[in-house]
């Protein structure tokens, strides 16, 4: 089992677009895997939500830091897509699929820190 440290602390913008929630922003993300160096990246992407009534969404986001933005590794690349339930605000549940992989350097091999289902407690200010 491939065991891995990873901190992520993000920022965004939220524009409504019609029905849809838009999101662009960035992470920055401190990285420990097992079988390579510790490093920091800072990722851009962003990410769209389709509210369904008061309490549910769709989601779906995506964020990557070139080897230009990130040190000890030669990427970030994180993918997620789901369903939220808003228990009471800020709180929600979310269930979906997840990747996560962090591409090896010099010499180090890539860790997929994520790939499948999750489920999860969402905190959203």
């Amino acid at each position: 089992m491939m065991m891995a440290t990873l901190r992520a602390w993000g920022l965004g913008l939220n524009i409504p677009v019609g029905p849809l929630l838009a999101t662009v922003g960035g992470k920055g993300i401190y990285t420990n895997p097992k079988d390579s160096d510790e490093g920091y990246a800072a990722a851009v992407g962003g990410g769209l939500q389709w509210k369904i009534g008061n309490s549910f969404r769709l989601f779906g986001e995506y964020y990557y830091s070139p080897d230009s933005l990130s040190s000890g590794i030669d990427s970030y690349e994180e993918a997620n897509a789901g369903a939220r339930f808003t228990i009471m605000r800020p709180l929600s549940i979310e269930a979906g699929y997840r990747y996560l992989n962090l591409a090896g350097k010099d010499g180090n091999r890539d860790n997929a820190i994520a790939d499948g289902p999750y489920v999860g407690v969402n905190a959203s200010f």
